[in-house]
């Protein structure tokens, strides 16, 4: 009885420390995505009743970017890194983005701020008092980009009461101000 389904005969079994797979598992067989011929295929979108051409890459960030805009702020804020480490590969002038994003606060910094997740509105039923109040996400983010520098208690005072929910911000250990 030491033959039959699942118990070869004793001669073909495996021998004791011996591998099932001598060569091993071949080298190489995970590689990483091909990450760079993927994003850089040329993709058809529509866009105003018109077609264009553009990278998956940049189809990409675009939806990310819409996505943003319409309120989902894991995406906006993925949109943002995404535009802020492709301008740090390229090393893009600060002006450029400077003028754009001028020139949308001049038009109105609330068309670009809740629908983006960076802040939300504290009275947004009453037009006389205009308060806006920044999402942790954004806090956290604009601290980090401050690196050596440090913000006086005064400077402290004026972001912590500008925080929408300061509790759940991870300020850095540095900070001073607490309420």
């Amino acid at each position: 009885m030491s033959e039959g389904y699942g118990k070869p005969p004793t001669p073909m079994r495996f021998r004791k420390g011996q591998s099932g797979n001598p060569k091993g598992r071949p080298r190489n067989r995970h590689k990483s995505v091909p990450y760079d011929s993927v994003l850089g295929q040329m993709v058809t979108i529509r866009e105003d009743g018109g077609e264009r051409r553009i990278t998956a890459a940049e189809a990409f960030l675009l939806k990310l970017t819409q996505k943003g805009l319409a309120g989902d702020s894991a995406a906006a804020r993925d949109s943002l890194n995404a535009i802020e480490q492709a301008r740090t590969e390229r090393g893009d002038d600060r002006q450029n983005i400077d003028a754009i994003v001028l020139s949308v606060v001049s038009s109105g910094a609330d068309a670009i701020l809740e629908p983006l997740g960076l802040a939300r509105r504290k009275y947004p039923a009453d037009k006389n008092r205009v308060r806006w109040e920044l999402n942790p996400w954004i806090v956290e983010a604009a601290l980090e980009r401050l690196g050596e520098r440090r913000l006086t208690i005064q400077e402290q005072r004026e972001v912590w009461s500008g925080v929408r929910t300061p509790g759940k911000v991870n300020w850095p250990e540095w900070w001073e101000v607490k309420g």
